[in-house]
């Protein structure tokens, strides 16, 4: 079970997202620097103890309609080795680990085994910022599929669960920055 420090990190998520965001092929943003905002969650736990893994939404309120953002998060102790550059979403100071790398969960293998165990029903979502505690709003619906089936994350969120597909899919819910509610479908067990 991952234990969810109350501490400091420098310079902090949102902080490491606004810089990496924008260099993103699914950034529905127009160029300038994204006004993000936490807007919901959920963690993994890595059975290895080694890897924090966190899946965050963020809403971007710099265009003229707000847009969510699916990131999923591997916190690790060093440097990934095989995986591209761009991966590295980039370093920060944990108050209480040290320096922690962050990844672009999309390409880390723990993050994907673990989305895909999700997706199996062999792993249980967590709450987002309470050690131990699970987060029953995260559901997964339809047939878990292959042993390891392939994940496909939606990166920028639609909110509503009328178009789900018919593999087993992640649903999940965030709040706009006006404070409304939304759920919908996160990622998807796909053929490899």
């Amino acid at each position: 079970m991952a234990f969810i420090h109350r501490t400091t990190m420098s310079p902090g998520k949102l902080e490491l997202i606004t810089g990496w965001l924008p260099k993103q092929s699914w950034y529905a943003g127009t160029g300038g620097t994204p006004d993000l905002v936490k807007a919901g969650g959920f963690r993994l736990d890595d059975p290895e103890g080694a890897v924090g893994i966190e899946f965050m939404v963020v809403a971007d309120s710099a265009g003229p309609e707000p847009v969510a953002y699916l990131v999923p998060l591997g916190y690790r102790g060093a440097a990934l080795e095989g995986v591209p550059e761009e991966a590295l979403i980039g370093t920060s100071e944990h108050g209480v680990l040290g320096t922690r790398w962050v990844y672009d969960g999309a390409h880390d293998p723990v993050v994907l085994a673990r989305l895909s165990a999700l997706l199996r029903g062999e792993a249980d979502p967590q709450h987002q910022s309470l050690s131990g505690t699970p987060d029953p709003t995260v559901t997964v619906h339809g047939a878990g599929g292959d042993d390891e089936p392939g994940v496909r994350i939606n990166r920028v969120l639609r909110a509503g669960e009328d178009e789900q597909p018919s593999s087993a899919h992640l649903v999940a819910g965030w709040t706009w920055p006006g404070g409304t509610a939304a759920r919908g479908v996160f990622a998807v067990a796909a053929p490899r």
